[in-house]
């Protein structure tokens, strides 16, 4: 079987779990299979969320995010389940404990999702066989289906699991990006939400394709580093191993500065953690990492050191939110003595390609809600200019 692995490169496989709440509660209870199911919120709130459906329910229409009231509208018969998360960490662990059969090299990316290495495993078969054995494996043992990428890195990897739902196999080469990638709209490209696709839009950059053509110049200017990551993407480049250890590794990213002298005046005080917010949003942004708990550490003039932390309800990597969570830190816990050593830290950090689908789930109703006063508020502002919403706070200092 080694001729039909490569004698360069790599051979990555993104299993990525169908349904993953809702196949583990058909698997908990049997007669819920072939029917129109919904993991959501409080089926007695109108407020309540869609976490995830089963695949019969999407055939209505039924999808992620969507309010109850409409999806019971869609699908008048739905099957409603209240999330119970202890039962998908169990499961979580289990079906990465049948990957690591296959491969020590195996990086879980979320609770239902991960890549997992077989470039070495060719005494096992054919990449193809491997991820059917997978696939048959995970059905088999834990009754819960997947779709399987296969290809050279994790990126194209990720992008071929996509393609073939439920329980689909899928092998990507780079020489079939051209053809099968570049003609997609950019936000079907694994890492571009709704809102990058928007502002890629104002480029003219319209497809896959479009990005992969697009010129550097123009992308760092609107995108920053981050728009070069993605062009790379998009022509095929991700040169990240899969790393066991990431998780590990990758807990935090930070920035601290011992300062000449004792610092007692707090205007003075917030620009330096704001330069220090700039700071730890350059290097998780180098990393491709976003976080979503941000600590300061302040020590005073006497050495006495403390530290404070709060966890952010959605992924944060841009400087003005870093420094507005550490500014909020700051002036609730400085009590106006001097000022030596000021530090924020991004901890709890995500890959900032799956940044878009990590929504923290017990928060994923709340976030759901706030989605159309986030759109109010983008139209208001399209048509009447950005300055026509202002905080309360910002008007009186004015």
């Amino acid at each position: 079987m080694k001729e039909l692995y490569p004698k360069k490169g790599r051979v990555i496989l993104h299993v990525d779990m169908n349904s993953f709440f809702a196949s583990v509660e058909m698997a908990y209870d049997p007669s819920l299979k072939d029917k129109p199911l919904a993991i959501a919120g409080d089926e007695e709130a109108r407020k309540g969320i869609v976490v995830t459906c089963s695949y019969e329910a999407r055939k209505y229409g039924v999808k992620t995010t969507m309010p109850l009231w409409e999806a019971k509208k869609l699908c008048p018969h739905l099957i409603i389940k209240r999330p119970n998360f202890e039962r998908y960490r169990n499961a979580s662990m289990a079906l990465f404990e049948i990957l690591r059969r296959y491969s020590e090299l195996v990086e879980p990316v979320s609770i239902d999702e991960g890549y997992i290495d077989i470039t070495e495993c060719y005494e096992l078969g054919s990449p193809i066989e491997i991820a059917n054995d997978i696939q048959q494996s995970l059905l088999n043992q834990l009754d819960l289906p997947c779709s399987i990428g296969i290809a050279p890195n994790k990126f194209l990897a990720k992008m071929a699991s996509d393609m073939k739902k439920p329980l689909g196999i899928t092998v990507l080469r780079k020489r079939d990006i051209a053809e099968v990638i570049w003609p997609l709209p950019t936000v079907e490209m694994h890492g571009i939400g709704n809102k990058t696709g928007e502002k890629l839009a104002t480029l003219h950059i319209h497809s896959i394709g479009d990005l992969a053509k697009a010129s550097d110049f123009v992308l760092k200017a609107h995108l920053g580093i981050r728009g070069l990551q993605l062009k790379e993407r998009a022509n095929g480049i991700d040169t990240r191993h899969v790393d066991p250890d990431a998780a590990e590794e990758n807990k935090s990213v930070g920035n601290s500065v011992t300062l000449p002298k004792d610092i007692s005046n707090q205007s003075k005080l917030l620009e330096i953690l704001e330069s220090l917010s700039e700071s730890v949003s350059t290097r998780l942004k180098k990393k491709g990492y976003v976080t979503k708990n941000i600590s300061i550490t302040i020590r005073y003039y006497n050495r006495k050191t403390i530290s404070r932390g709060k966890k952010i309800i959605n992924p944060i990597v841009e400087s003005k939110d870093i420094y507005q969570a550490a500014k909020s830190l700051f002036l609730n816990n400085w009590k106006g003595d001097p000022v030596r050593l000021l530090g924020i830290t991004g901890q709890d950090l995500i890959n900032e390609d799956h940044a878009y689908e990590q929504l923290d789930l017990f928060s994923y109703e709340k976030a759901a809600q706030k989605e159309p006063l986030y759109k109010a508020i983008d139209k208001i502002k399209s048509k009447y200019g950005k300055s026509i919403l202002q905080k309360g706070s910002d008007l009186q200092k004015k």
